[in-house]
């Protein structure tokens, strides 16, 4: 039985939209993954990862603000997991993280854990 919280299947949902899926699946939330649909592919041009992007956006929409008078606590998330995600890939730009070895998929089951332990220990 597998382990992954993740089913990113190439040619289906695109890492971005298959983070916010993911997220909606297992905490019972109603993001639009329709928000991810232009992230993917590092925006459609292998910029910055579509996967990443998308726990920005889960983080923004769980923990973000709605007016200038609350704390911005998803800031800080979306900080902390981009310094791992730098830290365990070298980079948060798609086209370099795809010259290694690490797959799309192993891309977005990383950040997917990574936007759940970070969103869990902030609870």
């Amino acid at each position: 039985m597998s382990t992954k919280k993740t089913n990113y299947v190439k040619g289906q949902l695109n890492c971005a939209e298959t983070i916010i899926d993911a997220y909606n699946k297992n905490n019972n939330t109603d993001i639009p993954v329709a928000l991810g649909s232009g992230l993917g592919s590092g925006l459609t041009v292998a910029s910055v990862c579509g996967a990443v992007n998308a726990a920005a956006i889960v983080m923004g929409a769980v923990k973000g603000r709605c007016s200038a008078a609350e704390p911005n606590e998803a800031r800080a998330l979306v900080n902390e997991l981009m310094k791992k995600f730098k830290e365990q890939h070298g980079s948060e730009i798609c086209a370099n993280i795809l010259k290694g070895p690490t797959s799309c998929s192993d891309i977005v089951e990383f950040v997917y854990v990574e936007l759940e332990k970070i969103l869990n220990e902030k609870q």
